[in-house]
């Protein structure tokens, strides 16, 4: 069995398999979990069904992280992540604490899996069904039916390879990566996701809708690694799902599974530094001035603020303050949740609302840092699928809209309300016709917000860039070289944003952090708030 198989086969070996977990003992070794994130909650399920006893800490008063949850004027939102694919990875959560995910959260199929709209009024029903998506394509372009179908061969196999093979692999090491680079060649993984699109598929127009899926995960197509083309494929495998009563319902239930193993949650206190003791990881200082021993510490925390702001410069010699600062970040979001006193029957669940400019408006706020007047929005509609989201006759929505991060230095304190009526007047223009008259409630989450609420350095809603020169061994490490015993999960880590790569993160975890009774135990349980 190869290396990389030998790894696979041993982080497979619980998948869809129903565990019973293995209680903490008293003196079993103590792991504190920075950020409730899905990263943050997996990290802590994962740790604790293996016999860790475990703290999690999170400075916002509630769980979720970025899929935390608004309710406001009887309306429920999702703040964040809104589309659930590959929904085994939380499957396997429940199944390591002996339970079932079915029992706790209801999964529906979402179909189509988007509504694209391109900027002329013409659309495209993007689905899970290899026969409507070729006559989706046929309508626009006929002779791009055969390239597409080796398209989605070509995607399959970069999936075989870069998801179910490395998706949950550790690259600890420079040879880790070497051993794949033949692998990566033949995949074609120095040409952009556009690049290999283009390489298959003529038509301006389906090359955009075969293309756009790095944005999900804070990627331009046009510098983020074809690897990513594998999330095609992983769509079209495992399905578009929603959950019922939203997002939430998942963080909700993962909180759930960490009460069940005995792990402690705490909630509106933040992590001011992570303690290190002869270059190990030593526990956490809050905001209130107490101390939290740890044998180990996991964090979720964006990548970039906690080795930024988190860890004294005196610990790092790997992850110094300009090697982070240096790093590409990803784009940041302009969100705005709104609710209507009306339903708007044929607005889909998920839509994405083409702009005039495609190139240009990524080169705009991914190399340029400007914020553009034109915009290309993703729309949200989570009452298409579960009218408890929202009160009787009404509808709930998100919209958001890539923006630059904060370094292109819009104050969005001004910005943020002409900005949000620029999105109303294209919404309205578009799929929600007089919108602006049906306006019951409205909030804003901007590229501000990211950096004040998440603490993720210049307020990148997607933490680092997932560029071929920042994936794999190139990317932060999940276990820290600066800092033994400090290990890292979430979107700014191996193998990446979005909800598969981030619940990924965490199940690299059972890889490099070992059992518990390797460690040289130094907090007794009666030391542990």
């Amino acid at each position: 069995m190869s290396w990389t198989n030998r790894l696979v086969h041993r982080a497979d070996a619980t998948l869809n398999t129903r565990t019973e977990p293995v209680p903490a003992t008293p003196d079993a070794p103590h792991a504190v979990v920075i950020g409730a994130g899905f990263g943050g909650l997996a990290s802590a399920i994962r740790l604790g069904a293996r016999g860790f006893r475990v703290t999690l800490v999170e400075r916002l008063n509630q769980p979720g992280g970025r899929a935390r949850v608004f309710e406001q004027d009887g309306f429920t939102f999702d703040a964040g992540p809104t589309v659930v694919t590959a929904p085994f990875l939380f499957d396997e959560l429940w199944q390591l604490c002996g339970r079932e995910r079915s029992d706790d959260v209801e999964l529906v199929p979402v179909d189509p899996f988007y509504l694209i709209r391109f900027d002329d009024g013409t659309a495209f029903h993007y689905t899970g069904d290899r026969e409507r998506m070729e006559q989706e394509i046929a309508r626009f372009s006929e002779a791009d039916v055969d390239g597409y179908r080796r398209f989605l061969e070509k995607s399959e196999e970069i999936f075989e390879i870069g998801f179910e093979e490395l998706g949950h692999v550790p690259f600890d090491n420079l040879s880790d990566m070497l051993r794949i680079v033949p692998a990566m060649m033949k995949l074609e993984s120095h040409r952009t996701v556009h690049g290999l699109v283009s390489k298959y598929i003529q038509h301006p127009k389906i090359r955009k809708v075969l293309s756009f899926h790095p944005l999900l995960v804070g990627g331009n197509p046009f510098s983020t690694t074809s690897i990513y083309t594998l999330i095609a494929y992983l769509e079209r495998k495992w399905g578009v799902w929603y959950a019922m009563g939203g997002t939430g319902a998942l963080v909700e239930g993962l909180s759930d599974l960490i009460d069940d193993l005995g792990g402690t949650q705490r909630y509106g206190v933040e992590v001011e530094e992570i303690m290190v003791e002869n270059g190990r990881a030593s526990g956490v200082q809050l905001d209130t001035g107490e101390t939290v021993p740890a044998d180990l510490v996991v964090s979720n925390a964006d990548v970039g603020w906690t080795y930024r702001h988190l860890i004294d410069s005196k610990h790092r010699t790997t992850w110094t303050d300009r090697k982070v600062e240096n790093m590409d970040y990803s784009m940041s979001l302009f969100v705005w949740y709104f609710g209507t006193d009306r339903q708007y029957e044929d607005v889909e669940h998920h839509t994405i609302v083409l702009g005039p400019r495609y190139k240009g408006l990524l080169d705009d706020i991914f190399e340029n840092k400007e914020l553009a007047d034109d915009c290309s929005l993703y729309l949200h509609r989570p009452t298409k699928t579960d009218p408890s989201m929202a009160p009787d006759g009404h509808d709930a929505f998100y919209v958001l809209s890539p923006v630059p991060h904060l370094e292109s230095g819009v104050d969005w304190r001004q910005q943020a309300e002409p900005y949000r009526q620029a999105v109303e007047d294209r919404l309205a223009e578009t799929v929600l016709p007089d919108l602006g008259d049906h306006l019951v409630t409205s909030r804003m989450l901007t590229p501000q917000e990211f950096l004040d609420d998440y603490k993720s350095l210049k307020g990148a809603a997607f933490s680092v860039e997932p560029k071929l020169t920042q994936s794999a061994w190139f990317r932060p490490h999940n276990r820290s070289e600066d800092v033994e015993h400090l290990y890292f999960a979430g979107a700014g880590t191996h193998p990446g944003a979005g909800m598969p790569g981030v619940l990924s993160s965490a199940r690299v975890l059972d890889t490099v952090v070992p059992d518990p009774e390797a460690f040289d135990v130094r907090t007794p349980a009666d030391t542990v708030a």
